[in-house]
């Protein structure tokens, strides 16, 4: 039976997708992009179940190139987006959103034979930061003490045990006040700067590792990349042109635990993050299941590109 094509599911401007498709298109392996936001006139679905041996059978369409559903090899699930119908009214366009999800996704989550990077469903249970944390304290990695909590007395007596706390998001989310992009970075926290607030939601409070160097490692299936990254902030995603990056080695038993990990939940591929204290013990901080991973290859030459496409022609379920 002949191989089908690969399937990158990402937002229109998304250059890791790009390297990745560069990577396929040189191995002559048919490649078809599409943005679930496109859905209409710019991508279609068509999905038949109960009268045919595949299940589902039937293509998936853009306006440029076609796959059928039965003989995908692979998807790589990059960065989508999901329409918002905007011209919609809300209770229209919180439906309309409801059966793209459901109606499209599905189909896409149902792929026979298929081999997903990373299924959408298995990044969304792997995204969990308390289930992360708990898996990695099971699989014998060093986890700085945590809380998450919205009990104000609870966080309190933490800070005071602990000293130096951070502050981190359980989740990222898009958000804007007024025409201004904001977020989140890891910053520090003190007692005195806690209201009744904090009961509003759950938070996560860590006590802060005296670092010395984060890790950025990329587990591509079998394949591990470390990079060593310096640069002197509590968070280093706030200034990328502040970073030294170098390709470092993890002991044996780390790779060993972090591809465990991944398999646990299900993911082909995750970007876990780490840091290095001042004996040079490693500390586990979180997973990205879909981390980008772009700038890693430009500042190192580590064939990043080349691994998720070996992968993704491989395919397979």
């Amino acid at each position: 039976m002949d191989r089908g094509p690969g399937m990158v599911a990402t937002e229109a401007d998304d250059r890791t997708a790009d390297m990745v498709i560069t990577e396929l298109n040189r191995r002559d392996v048919p490649v078809v992009r599409f943005n679930p936001a496109d859905i209409g006139e710019g991508l279609a679905v068509s999905a038949r179940f109960g009268t045919c041996p595949a299940t589902p059978d039937g293509q998936v369409r853009t306006p440029s190139r076609a796959a059928d559903l039965a003989n995908i090899r692979s998807v790589y699930w990059r960065r989508p987006t999901w329409p918002a119908f905007e011209h919609l009214d809300e209770a229209d366009a919180r439906f309309a959103t409801a059966q793209v999800r459901h109606g499209l996704g599905g189909v896409l989550y149902a792929l026979p034979g298929c081999l997903y990077v990373n299924h959408p469903l298995r990044n969304f249970e792997a995204e969990h930061k308390p289930l992360q944390l708990a898996m990695a304290q099971r699989l014998g990695l060093t986890v700085p003490p945590t809380l998450v909590s919205n009990d104000l007395d609870a966080v309190r007596a933490f800070i005071a045990a602990h000293g130096e706390v951070v502050y981190k998001v359980l989740r990222w989310t898009p958000y804007r006040r007024g025409d201004t992009g904001l977020t989140t970075w890891t910053e520090p926290v003190t007692a005195d700067e806690l209201d009744e607030s904090v009961r509003a939601t759950p938070h996560l409070f860590q006590a802060r590792v005296d670092k010395v160097a984060d890790l950025r490692v990329v587990v591509i299936g079998e394949k591990v990349f470390a990079v060593r990254i310096d640069s002197g902030l509590l968070d280093w995603r706030e200034d990328y042109d502040a970073l030294s990056c170098s390709v470092t080695e993890l002991p044996s038993g780390l790779e060993k635990a972090l591809i465990d990990y991944l398999r646990h939940f299900g993911p082909a591929s995750g970007s876990f993050d780490l840091c290095v204290d001042r004996q040079g013990d490693l500390h586990w901080l979180e997973l990205n299941p879909n981390g980008q991973w772009g700038w890693l290859e430009d500042h190192t030459g580590l064939e990043l590109a080349a691994a998720f496409a070996d992968l993704l022609t491989r395919g397979g379920p």
